[in-house]
Formats: structure tokens, C-alpha cells, sequence
């Protein structure tokens, strides 16, 4: 499976922005699809995830201010963040898991100016 992230930018510090990541083929409601983001000096985090039936799951840091969301039809899990701060500045990764599997996308760049 290949996942194809897009969607980032440069935006300005309380602004919105969408990222969106799209599987190469249908990917089971069992993976747990989600996007991690890693800032310059730091590990990549979790920032939020989702598998099929489930809740999803959000880091403290952004919780409130960024949405997940999955189009099974598509094959497309997007993350719509809101009200970004600089400490928001990250490669944002998308992934697809189901146990010892997974699968990356690319990254793609996001950096707020302050």
C-alpha cells in the first residue's frame, strides 16, 4: 500500500489547514489510519488516529483544534487542523497500522508563521 499525503503549507498562526492522505488501494476498517507530525530536533509524535468503529484519538496538544476524519470509499483519511500555533511547524505523516503492519506516506510540510 502506498499512502500519498498532501495538503501542506504555509499558513499564519491561527489559521486552518487541511491535510489529506490517499491509500493506493482500499485499506480495512481493522487499520488504525492516523497522522503523526515530526518538528525540527524532536521524535515523530502521534497526533491523531482512527480505526473503523472507534473513536478517535487525539494528543493533548492539539485536541479541540484538529479534526480526523476517514472516507472508506475513497481510501482517504484527512486531518483538518484549526487554530495552529507555531508549535504546530512539523513533517506531518500519515499511516496506516494493523498490528505489526504499516504503512507511511511521504510527509508533507507544514509551517505556521507567528
Amino acid at each position: 500500500v502506498q499512502l500519498q499525503a498532501s495538503g501542506g503549507g504555509l499558513v499564519q498562526a491561527g489559521g486552518s489547514l487541511k491535510l489529506s492522505c490517499t491509500a493506493s488501494r482500499s485499506i480495512s476498517r481493522t487499520y488504525t489510519m492516523g497522522w503523526y507530525r515530526q518538528a525540527p530536533g524532536k521524535e515523530r509524535e502521534l497526533v491523531a488516529s482512527l480505526m473503523g468503529g472507534q473513536l478517535p484519538t487525539y494528543a493533548d496538544s492539539v485536541s479541540g483544534r484538529f479534526t480526523i476524519s476517514r472516507d472508506y470509499a475513497k481510501s482517504t483519511v484527512t486531518l483538518q487542523m484549526g487554530f495552529l500555533t507555531s508549535e504546530d511547524t512539523a513533517v506531518y505523516y500519515c499511516n496506516a497500522k494493523y498490528r505489526e503492519i504499516a504503512y507511511w506516506g511521504q510527509g508533507t510540510l507544514v509551517t505556521v508563521s507567528s
